[in-house]
């Protein structure tokens, strides 16, 4: 940039000293001086012009021929113009990849700015959402209504909720016989990612497989019912032989063991199938943990050393039964995987977050390996001493899905050989105080 000035001072200077010499042959020097210096402003004048021409018209083609500083200017713009220009060609040439490489995707994906608005979409989400052309710059919440999309959308959109959180499922726009499943990703500043799948296919097999398992389980019912009456007729009759106590002893047992596995299952499908809506029953968390203790010492046969902690009383909003199952599961579980004698704690605590049951037992533990899947059907840590405790498999299940008709979560905190500690989380919105409820 020095050079650049020094050669047009330099330049400047020249011109005037040949005005000057000339201006002395002539005897003017003063007017020769002033017409060059005029025909100097006049050159550089009329460069600027050409130049700012050039831009106001877009910069279209190269800039103009110059010479001098303009020139150098012209120059550089030259360069930067040809940069730029290869740069948008490969930033084109990236765009157009991109497009149709999502173009070739069977999942939706639709690219959202300004807090929601359509920017871009691929063939499958246009198919799927019925998006058309002069769609764009409208909010993708006039095309996707339902509630529970609006409302993931505008926690995701404006930052209220982090972290992973389960994908929205709802009937396509338009169409409920489809399934669609919608994820909201938020990048950059305002732009965010929507991934919609169709898993029409998949809801349906779901859908075959718990009606299915429904049935089945209610058809069980009558068959068992008979069986375990004519069994506990022939065991109460006298008129057995002998030798037969065992094997109607071990029969009764089985019976006693499917008849829970059916009810189990009649359960988890009613859970399943039904709305999420939990109920509006107001169950005394104090009254509940109490009666949870003394069936958990039942079982026990009092072998084991069961305490209540519940210095705080409250009332949840819900159904009583579910909370029921859900408490009682996690304290005959202690029961059963904890050995003779071993403490067993039932302790229910308050924050500013919500109320936390806990279940605190001094059994096995649990492998940390195991921890995800604890509450998947008939998944066991241990298959030979779940079978020892008569356990169905599907106790952890059904609490899961009673948690999430009450927006209430579990953690377990567990270390092998020094037992677990399994603890239901519920939020402050379903929890009042005892005296006011």
């Amino acid at each position: 940039m020095l050079d650049r000035s020094f050669g047009e001072f330099a330049r400047f200077v020249v011109i005037a000293l040949v005005t000057t010499i000339l201006g002395f042959a002539t005897g003017h020097w003063w007017l020769a001086l002033c017409a060059g210096l005029a025909v100097y402003l006049f050159w550089v004048l009329w460069q600027q012009n050409q130049f700012d021409h050039w831009l106001a018209n877009g910069r279209r083609g190269p800039a103009p021929t110059s010479f001098g500083v303009w020139g150098d200017i012209s120059d550089d713009f030259y360069r930067i113009q040809r940069r730029h220009r290869k740069e948008k060609q490969k930033l084109h040439a990236m765009l157009r990849r991109v497009q149709d490489s999502t173009s070739a995707l069977r999942e939706g994906i639709v690219a959202l700015e300004d807090e929601g608005t359509l920017a871009w979409w691929n063939p499958a989400a246009e198919q799927m959402l019925r998006l058309q052309s002069d769609d764009a710059g409208q909010p993708l919440v006039n095309f996707v209504r339902d509630p529970r999309f609006v409302e993931h959308m505008y926690q995701r959109v404006t930052l209220q909720k982090t972290g992973n959180q389960e994908p929205i499922t709802l009937p396509a726009p338009g169409d409920d016989s489809r399934i669609l499943q919608m994820e909201v990703t938020r990048f950059g500043q305002d732009e965010a990612l929507v991934i919609v799948r169709d898993i029409t296919r998949l809801h349906n097999l779901e859908q075959m497989r718990r009606d299915f398992v429904a049935n089945v389980s209610h058809e069980l019912r009558t068959p068992l019912t008979v069986i375990a009456g004519y069994l506990e007729t022939l065991q109460g009759s006298g008129q057995a032989p002998k030798n037969w106590d065992r094997p109607l002893a071990q029969m009764s047992d089985q019976a006693t063991r499917m008849t829970s596995l059916v009810n189990d299952l009649l359960l988890l499908a009613r859970l399943e199938t039904s709305e999420r809506d939990s109920g509006r029953d107001k169950v005394s968390v104090r009254e509940l943990i109490e009666r949870v203790a003394e069936e958990a010492r039942a079982l026990s046969g009092e072998s084991h050393a069961i305490t209540v902690d519940c210095s705080e009383d409250c009332v949840i909003t819900g159904d009583s039964g579910e909370l029921h199952s859900a408490f009682a599961n996690l304290a005959f579980n202690a029961v059963k995987y904890s050995p003779d004698g071993g403490p067993i704690e039932l302790r229910w605590t308050q924050d500013a977050q919500g109320g936390h049951f806990a279940v605190k037992d001094s059994g096995i533990g649990i492998d940390p390996m195991h921890i995800p899947r604890l509450t998947e059907r008939f998944y066991r840590v241990d298959a030979g001493r779940s079978r020892e405790s008569g356990g169905t498999g599907l106790g952890l299940a059904i609490v899961k899905h009673v948690l999430l008709r009450h927006s209430a979560t579990m953690n377990v905190a567990s270390t092998p050989g020094r037992g677990s500690t399994f603890t239901l989380n519920f939020p402050a919105h379903k929890l009042t105080a005892a005296s006011s409820a």
